[in-house]
């Protein structure tokens, strides 16, 4: 599962729960990750060609849990008379796909540092992903054991098992490599922290729409590009900082979220989300220095 979080905030919190409409737009961000890594878990196993025969036997086994998943989803959904369709808001996948190092590694001509490179990369979403599920299901049985509610939780502890799998195959599949040699352990740590700054930043771009998110973008880019080989560095960040300074999916983000609270409450927009925009203020200073340092 390549997971996207849901606007505004996690499943941990009480909100979501309490907001319908976003508790729906959460589960539906769910169906659009399992969906999509179907598609995504698809053109890992043909840039590997076949190569080596167990990674594609269990890449496979992978993928062929997934539209199980976006199936459950999607059927939970018809019935509470959801939405389908593709999530609003910024999409983590999209950001996450950004972000990623592709440019330097050819299955073709190095085909071990682009498995390590694929495993690490998949590893760090799908652990994310049980995170989630984690807090949701508990954050549902502290909430009122409504039927929709109960609905839901079960739907998500059907899924869970089998996401914590994935973090299992992978992590095995990362430790034998490590064992291999000090140079494969080496390579697998430091795609481990590459790939967990590139899932943070994306994470994170998902989550904040508030004044200054396009500098701690920009933050996390370099921190992404500073575990990275020192003559990767300028290539990577001149080919990601243009998009990452405009963020046009940031704009379209806000101006969703502006229109949907407007139509819903106006006294909120006033009392919460203006203050939460001016208070990014803060954040924006803060980032000015940590780029400079």
């Amino acid at each position: 599962m390549w997971f996207a979080p849901a606007l505004g905030d996690a499943p941990k919190g009480s909100r979501p729960l309490g907001d319908r409409d976003l508790h729906l737009v959460t589960l539906n961000r769910y169906r659009y990750s399992e969906q999509r890594s179907c598609k995504d878990l698809t053109e890992v196993i043909e840039q590997l060609n076949g190569q080596p025969p167990e990674l594609i036997r269990d890449l496979s086994h992978h993928i062929s849990d997934e539209p199980r998943h976006a199936m459950w989803l999607t059927d939970l959904l018809v019935e509470l008379g959801a939405n389908v369709g593709t999530p609003p808001g910024s999409s983590y996948i999209d950001e996450f796909d950004r972000l990623i190092d592709r440019e330097f590694f050819n299955p073709e001509h190095n085909l071990e540092d682009s498995i390590i490179a694929g495993l690490a990369a998949i590893n760090v979403t799908e652990k994310r992903g049980c995170e989630y599920f984690s807090a949701h299901i508990y954050a549902l049985k502290q909430a009122p054991q409504t039927e929709e509610n109960i609905k839901i939780r079960q739907t998500i502890e059907k899924i869970l098992p089998e996401e914590a799998g994935h973090v299992r195959w992978g992590n095995r599949w990362l430790g034998q490599l490590a064992d291999k040699s000090p140079e494969h352990r080496q390579k697998v740590d430091q795609a481990k922290r590459k790939y967990a700054a590139i899932e943070q930043a994306a994470f994170e771009a998902g989550m904040d729409i508030t004044l200054g998110a396009e500098l701690r973008r920009v933050a996390n880019l370099l921190e992404v590009a500073n575990t990275m080989p020192v003559w990767q560095r300028p290539q990577y960040l001149m080919e990601r900082l243009p998009q990452t300074l405009l963020a046009p999916d940031l704009q379209r983000t806000r101006i969703n979220v502006v229109e949907r609270v407007w139509k819903r409450d106006p006294q909120t927009l006033i009392e919460r989300f203006v203050p939460m925009f001016l208070n990014g203020l803060k954040g924006m200073q803060d980032n000015r220095q940590k780029t400079k340092a």
